[in-house]
């Protein structure tokens, strides 16, 4: 089977597909990942398929639409706004290239950033659309919308709470992309209009639904539908080749083990200052640091026995050499802390990030999060000790990152897709004409 998987963002949207994609082509599939130009040597370094969704994910993330995207905070209509506007004038080249990318495909796995383009192509070209996910995105009773605050614990009707919170962003979206999605849809690839009510059935629940991530973490509700599996983290080890860089391996040599700090593919608007606080926050803790820029999170700052700059290296790879790991919070950089069995200390943005941030802390896998908007040197400070010192978080974390490691969730996915595959096999392929039709 030959299987399109599209997405966009930063690498924490890219990376966990090239790890499922690896697992699909080591079953026998065709494998395309078609995501923004800068991540080409990437994928292509695993060696799989690669398709130009837009040219360039950073400085879309840099841009003043992404800038505002990730000053949102914990707000989901700020969030879901400033998404919308930063996709909204990319929308008609994403579908022409998705339809480029998807032409000869069999299947489309649709991702969390881009569902509705890869929905509408599959439509268009009459092949089964699967819904994946990174974050518990469904509607359910017994967890909010990740994109919303949790509700305190005095509140009635919780489970009425929660299912509002899903409604609401998914309305929200919807009615923020209707226009400019079914202009696309009609112009691109001469499809009718999608209602005032958004997708139907077919698009929320398709034959088979997988998310990449560990029910050690998120517990999966029991009022999903069978065919909605939690299969563990899709995990993507350093590439065939890599080795760390020489004076990397002398400096964790020369002390006790440091603790990182990174922001992966956020950028700061005061990265010097930033950059300061952090320096600050580690010397008066008492530990060493190995601070990585990413997309412009942190300036590098001088070699020296206490502090390691590096744009990035394969958290698979660092994340088990550190004390404790300080980030953002992305769905990626949170699944790579915990498997490393290292405490995280989680400094949310936007988006899911927030969402993480509190399952770690419920978990006792870590401090309490620090929003990024208030962050300050004593609070990282204060949080670095606790992360270093706590007894009871280092057990805790230790047990989850062994827990973790024990399962296998690209191997997880793959089988279950492989299930549906040669369940489905007599299942004619629908012709672009009746999809148009639905």
């Amino acid at each position: 089977m030959r299987i399109t998987i599209p997405t966009t963002g930063s690498r924490g949207d890219v990376q966990p597909y090239i790890a499922l994609g690896l697992g699909l082509q080591a079953a026998g599939h065709q494998v395309r990942l078609a995501t923004h130009t800068d991540f080409e040597p990437l994928v292509r370094s695993y060696g799989l398929d690669f398709y130009s969704l837009e040219a360039d994910g950073r400085a879309l993330q840099a841009s003043n639409a992404g800038d505002r995207m990730l000053q949102a905070g914990r707000n989901p209509i700020v969030f879901l706004r400033e998404f919308v506007r930063l996709r909204e004038p990319l929308i008609r080249g994403l579908m022409a290239n998705c339809y480029e990318a998807c032409r000869d495909a069999d299947a489309v796995l649709m991702t969390t950033t881009s569902p509705l383009v890869g929905y509408s192509v599959a439509q268009k070209l009459g092949i089964p659309a699967y819904r994946t996910s990174l974050q518990p995105a469904d509607l359910s009773r017994f967890h909010t919308s990740f994109l919303f605050p949790e509700p305190p614990e005095w509140l009635p009707l919780q489970g009425v709470y929660n299912v509002f919170s899903h409604l609401f962003v998914g309305l929200t979206l919807w009615q923020m992309w209707r226009k400019t999605l079914n202009e696309a849809r009609r112009d691109v690839l001469g499809l009718p209009p999608l209602p005032l009510t958004g997708p139907g059935r077919d698009f929320m629940h398709t034959a088979i639904a997988l998310d990449g991530y560990s029910s050690l973490i998120v517990p999966r509700p029991r009022d999903w539908p069978d065919s909605h599996h939690l299969t563990g983290y899709w995990f993507l080890d350093a590439a065939p080749g890599w080795r760390p860089p020489v004076d990397l391996e002398d400096f964790l040599a020369s002390g006790p083990p440091p603790v990182y700090v990174g922001f992966g593919c956020n950028h700061n608007r005061d990265a010097a200052d930033v950059t300061d606080l952090v320096v600050r926050a580690l010397k008066a803790a008492g530990v060493r640091g190995v601070l990585a820029t990413g997309w412009g999170g942190l300036e590098t700052v001088a070699r020296s026995d206490q502090f390691y700059s590096l744009e990035s290296a394969p958290h698979a790879w660092l994340f088990p050499r550190m004390a404790a790991v300080a980030h953002h919070g992305g769905a990626g950089s949170t699944a790579a802390g915990l498997r490393a069995g290292a405490p995280s200390i989680l400094i949310p943005f936007t988006s899911d990030q927030p969402f993480w941030g509190r399952r770690v802390r419920q978990l006792g896998l870590g401090p309490k999060p620090i929003p990024r908007k208030e962050l300050t040197a004593e609070r990282l400070e204060c949080a670095v000790r606790q992360a270093v010192t706590d007894t009871a978080i280092r057990r805790r974390s230790e047990e989850m990152g062994r827990m973790i490691r024990a399962e296998d969730g690209v191997g997880s996915a793959v089988s279950l897709f492989q299930r549906h595959v040669s369940a489905s096999a007599g299942t004619p392929r629908r012709t672009s004409a009746t999809a148009g039709a639905a």
